[in-house]
């Protein structure tokens, strides 16, 4: 089983009104030194097997269609190891 994540952003060039709220709250917070935020959506899907090019294919068109506003947003997928989620556990081994 694979695990593929999409990133989707605000492109540069549009406004982010909720970052720069963010942005406006972190000093009242105590935290200095945050030049700049940009808030975006994350989304994980769990593929049955291998993430093939074909199947990271569809991902894409999948990312394209449905899950971004490609006017607005861009996107990246990536394959993301269970290692580099500390929180997932183990399938166990036959």
């Amino acid at each position: 089983m694979a695990r593929v994540v999409v990133d989707v952003m605000l492109k540069p060039e549009i406004l982010d009104p909720q970052g720069k709220a963010v942005h406006g709250a972190l000093p009242r917070l105590g935290f200095d030194g945050v030049v700049s935020v940009r808030q975006g959506k994350r989304f994980e899907l769990q593929l049955d097997g291998a993430p093939t090019p074909e199947r990271l294919e569809q991902v894409r068109e999948l990312a394209g269609t449905l899950l971004s506003n490609p006017v607005i947003e861009d996107f990246a997928v990536h394959v993301e190891d269970d290692a580099d989620d500390p929180t997932a556990t183990p399938e166990p081994r036959a």
